[in-house]
């Protein structure tokens, strides 16, 4: 008997004001096609433009605007689940970070004084009151520093750090109740969507993190001298603040055609693509948040500028070894390579086809050889792969849904500045490139130093190990302990299969003897037959009786 919902369900108000917010959402888009188009995966032959974004899911991202930060982030995050969002309502959620009201200039100032410590007049020469851009947990401000150096000032929302946590709470609640009581949240697992979401809002939160992060990819991005990564202020920065080098440009999207002509897209388009291979490859972190708000073209028309690192994804050294073998696959047109190197990623559920899996990524990695370049679309193929994984019973690894996202943004943003490129011919040109990165990346002095010191913990330990193996070897006290099949088991096993079939030939000799006997008349009889064959038979009888009792007994105790 399922418990009542009130014994899972908390009554604090605060929290009841957001179930009845959260029941309505979902009451509203439940029935629509979000869910319905949910498990099914987008046409795997279908290489064409997407299709606009329906008004559901315009709404939908309306609908979570209005519940605030934390469920801006929530629909953010759903659009990385390809495995779980249609491609039509990935679109829309998505765009979720742009145009969000911003919150006064007042409780600016008070959070930067506070922070900072320091009256923001003294702090800067100048600092613009209207936001740059505003998003669900902060705002953009353009200032200058007393040294004169220009800078772009992130500020976090006032009070936002107690909201999300009450948030997560009552999320939580609702995950729980909705993956202990329902097919679909034991289907999708909510819980651990909203775990995703704690983890991805912590960092967020810490403006810290990301200052680490914009240093990280400014040391190992060096390489790469189209791409500018702004630089962080550490002495104006704090866990709310984040102050950065400002970088004067124009989003992409947003480039007059005129301009478009004096951009070499094509070099532009190759240097952003070649270095999220970099950053997901070979440093393993990459910039999870490419859509097309966040990267800039400098004033010059020479550079592509990186923006909001608050969201960055991490990935081990094996896990990029599989995704480098997929994008090859992948780009080649390898179909049953690709197929066994997603089957091999990913953790098999119980009713995982197997059969559906492999024929579905087969046709949908083939059929992307008869597409034209601007038809090619590896994001889209990645997230189709999550997308057939989760409809057959196959869990891949949120690296992977994460990485779809990012790639199918970085197709936007590739074609946008040059509308011929191809990623797959950028995967195959610079994968010679990657493997000898990654090759160098192992012979690094880290990895020499920590093969020296194994090394040298087998020389000092190996003579006193040889010496203890020679004197059990000397004294006959050699042991091998081998684990085979128990042959008193076995013996036992067939002794009573023997038994059975012994006793049942014994019962139908009986049966076999009765009815010869049946022939020869006698003067003892039992029922108008003849005795001795009367006997016989239900002696027969009785025993197999007896027999077939004893195997059910025994197979039902097995």
């Amino acid at each position: 008997m399922p418990e009542p919902i009130l014994m899972i369900l908390s009554l604090n108000p605060e929290h009841l004001k957001r179930y009845k917010q959260v029941i309505a959402l979902m009451i509203k888009h439940g029935h629509g096609d979000l869910v319905k188009s949910a498990p099914i995966v987008d046409d795997p032959l279908d290489f064409a433009p997407p299709p606009p974004v329906p008004p559901g899911a315009k709404e939908l991202a309306k609908d979570l605007e209005a519940l605030g930060p934390t469920f801006i982030k929530l629909g953010q995050l759903l659009s990385t689940r390809g495995d779980f969002v249609p491609l039509s309502y990935m679109e829309a959620l998505s765009m979720l970070q742009d145009d969000i009201q911003p919150f006064a200039f007042e409780k600016v100032e008070a959070i930067v004084n506070v922070e900072i410590g320091a009256r923001l007049s003294k702090a800067f020469r100048s600092f613009e009151p209207v936001p740059m851009a505003a998003a669900s947990l902060g705002q953009v401000h353009y200032a200058v520093l007393r040294s004169g150096q220009e800078v772009a000032v992130k500020i976090q929302r006032p009070d936002v750090r107690e909201q999300v946590a009450a948030d997560l709470e009552a999320i939580s609640e609702i995950a729980e109740f909705l993956d202990k009581h329902t097919e679909v949240g034991k289907r999708f697992e909510f819980t651990k969507i909203v775990n995703e979401l704690r983890k991805a809002m912590l960092r967020e939160l810490d403006y810290r993190l990301e200052a680490q992060t914009m240093r990280l990819m400014r040391e190992k991005l060096s390489e790469f001298h189209r791409l500018v990564i702004p630089a962080p202020v550490d002495d104006y920065s704090t866990g709310r603040v984040l102050t950065m080098e400002y970088i004067d440009g124009t989003k992409i999207t947003k480039l007059h055609p005129i301009v478009r002509l004096e951009v070499d897209g094509t070099a532009l388009a190759e240097e952003v693509f070649r270095s999220y291979l970099h950053q997901i490859l070979i440093v393993g972190v990459f910039h999870a948040d490419p859509h097309p708000g966040n990267v800039f073209l400098t004033a010059d028309n020479s550079k592509v500028a990186l923006l909001d690192f608050g969201m960055v994804a991490r990935i081990g050294p094996q896990m990029q070894d599989q995704l480098l073998k997929l994008l090859l696959a992948i780009s080649e047109g390898q179909s049953d390579r690709a197929a066994e190197v997603a089957q091999g990623m990913g953790v098999e559920k119980e009713h995982f086809d197997e059969i559906t899996f492999r024929r579905e990524i087969s046709e949908l990695v083939s059929q992307q050889q008869g597409a034209t370049v601007r038809e090619l679309q590896v994001g889209k193929i990645v997230m189709n792969v999550t997308q057939v994984a989760a409809r057959t019973g196959l869990s891949l690894p949120e690296e992977l849904t994460m990485l779809g996202k990012t790639l199918l943004n970085l197709d936007l943003v590739g074609r946008t500045l040059d509308p011929h490129f191809d990623p797959n011919e950028s995967i195959r040109r610079n994968a010679s490139q990657l493997m000898e990165a990654k090759t160098l990346k192992s012979l690094s002095l880290g990895n020499l130093l920590n093969s020296l010191l194994d090394a040298k913990e087998l020389i000092e330990k190996l003579p006193s190990r040889l010496n203890q193996f020679l004197e059990v070897v000397a004294g006959n006290k050699l042991k091998i302990h081998l684990d085979t099949i128990d042959e008193k088991v076995v013996m036992t096993g067939l002794q009573k299969v023997a038994n059975r079939i012994t006793l049942g030939l014994i019962l139908a000799s009986l049966i076999v003897g009765a009815s010869m006997l049946m022939r020869v008349e006698t003067s003892f009889r039992l029922f108008g037959y003849p005795g001795f064959a009367m006997l016989l038979f239900l002696l027969a009888c009785g025993g197999g009786i007896s027999l077939a009792w004893q195997i059910m007994k025994g197979d039902m105790k097995s």
